[in-house]
C-alpha cells in the first residue's frame, strides 16, 4: 500500500512540474526588439501629408526648419515623397530620417486583374 502511495506521488509530482515550469515561461516575441519599437513607432503619430500639411505640422519632423518648411509648401503638389530629394528640398540623409513620417495622400490603383 506504501509503495503504491509513493508511486503515485512520484507520477503527480512528475506531471506537475513540467507543466507549471512550462505555464511559467513567458512567451518570447518573433520580432526582433529594434524591428518591434520601429513598428510602434511607425504606428504611433500619423503621418503628415506634405500636400496639405501646415507649416506647423511641417516643422514637427526631426531635423526641420523654417526654410525648409517654406520650400516644401512652395514646392506643392507633391506626387511621391522621394521629391523631396529630386526637387533638392531636402538632402538624401534628411529624407531617409522623415521618409517614414510623411505621404503625398496619392494611393495607388487597386489592380482590378481578375
Amino acid at each position: 500500500m506504501i509503495r503504491r502511495k509513493h508511486v503515485l506521488w512520484v507520477l503527480a509530482f512528475g506531471l506537475v512540474v513540467p507543466f507549471v515550469a512550462f505555464a511559467a515561461q513567458t512567451p518570447q516575441s518573433t520580432t526582433p526588439p529594434a524591428a518591434h519599437e520601429k513598428h510602434a513607432k511607425s504606428h504611433a503619430a500619423p503621418k503628415i501629408n506634405l500636400n496639405t500639411a501646415t507649416k506647423e505640422e511641417i516643422m514637427t519632423l526631426p531635423g526641420m526648419t523654417d526654410e525648409t518648411a517654406d520650400k516644401i509648401i512652395a514646392a506643392r503638389p507633391f506626387k511621391s515623397r522621394s521629391e523631396l530629394v529630386q526637387k533638392n528640398i531636402v538632402t538624401k540623409e534628411e529624407f531617409k530620417k522623415i521618409s517614414t513620417m510623411v505621404t503625398t495622400g496619392h494611393m495607388k490603383a487597386a489592380s482590378t486583374k481578375k
